[in-house]
């Protein structure tokens, strides 16, 4: 099978490509190298390096691959600069997204897989875990752009009919993830620690996510793959919340190093409590997070200390 991975270079997209690689796929990547590192690109995939905003030379692309699948995970992620810049973000994420969309009908991709975020869509959840039918209330720029390009797939489904898969995701650690953004705090904090720095924590730390390893993100995207039932959003995380002051003891048992913590203002549009519902998934597409949040930092950890001495 041809597939086409946007945000190939990126830490859960360049995860994805491995596996689709093991599996035998051919695969192309497109990634505009923005946050994305070309040494996570697979050296069996065929890279681009192109924006999505760039539709001609996107057209290109599809053109030459006819890519039969696409997973679609490129993206501005960070909150705090959709508040910052929230037409950047837009830009990015709906702009970005419909051209992508215009491409797969033009060239008959059977089927788009696209990476949202349960995280920042529903806001601060009036029901926990928060299902797929929950309200859509989104706090950010960000959480806003990544539901509209969840409308734009649903408004092609319904108007020409394209094939396409949501996966509604908590928030994914693991190997490859960049220590340098907001989003990835597990990976923040472990290598604070190995550096020897302070870690900071905004608000309390008694703010809780639902913390979901790679690796089950990676497995929940191939099972999109063949899913032929009548559901087009699926929330993929662990069900479980866990607060930051958790993940916080948890490192420094794993890492066995004193750490020091700093308590700074919780940040604002950023949600206080949420986890997802995720028995929808388990029920239709057979998705069950494997790894426990101990091994997946103690795994993230191994990563991050192979890193860092690599780059010494």
């Amino acid at each position: 099978m041809k597939v086409l991975v946007t945000g190939g270079a990126g830490f859960i997209g360049s995860n994805l490509v491995d596996s689709l690689i093991s599996r035998g796929n051919e695969v192309s990547v497109v990634d505009n190298l923005s946050t994305g590192k070309l040494e996570n690109v697979n050296k069996n995939a065929k890279f681009h390096k192109i924006d999505l905003t760039d539709f001609s030379g996107l057209n290109g692309i599809f053109e030459k691959e006819r890519p039969e699948v696409v997973f679609h995970l490129a993206a501005q992620i960070n909150v705090r600069t959709s508040i910052r810049d929230p037409l950047l973000d837009a830009k990015s994420n709906v702009i970005g997204s419909i051209n992508l969309i215009e491409c797969c009908m033009r060239y008959g991709v059977k089927r788009i897989i696209y990476s949202s975020s349960g995280g920042a869509i529903y806001g601060d959840p009036k029901q926990l875990p928060a299902p797929e039918t929950h309200e859509i209330r989104p706090l950010s720029p960000y959480g806003a752009s990544k539901f509209a390009a969840e409308s734009y797939l649903s408004a092609y489904h319904s108007v020409y009919g394209l094939d396409y898969i949501t996966l509604r995701y908590a928030n994914v650690y693991g190997p490859r993830q960049d220590a340098l953004g907001e989003a990835g705090v597990i990976a923040i904090f472990i290598k604070n620690v190995l550096s020897g720095k302070p870690i900071v924590i905004f608000g309390d730390g008694e703010q809780t996510r639902d913390f979901v390893f790679v690796k089950d993100v990676v497995h929940a995207n191939l099972l999109a793959i063949d899913y032929r039932g009548k559901h087009r959003e699926f929330n993929i995380g662990t069900g479980i919340p866990t607060s930051v002051n958790t993940i916080k003891d948890q490192i420094k048992s794993i890492l066995d190093k004193e750490v020091e913590v700093n308590y700074s203002e919780a940040i604002k549009g950023e949600v206080r409590d949420t986890y997802l519902d995720i028995s929808l998934a388990k029920r239709e597409l057979g998705f069950s997070p494997k790894t426990s949040l101990f091994e997946g930092i103690r795994e993230t950890a191994h990563w991050m200390m192979d890193y860092l001495n690599s780059k010494r």
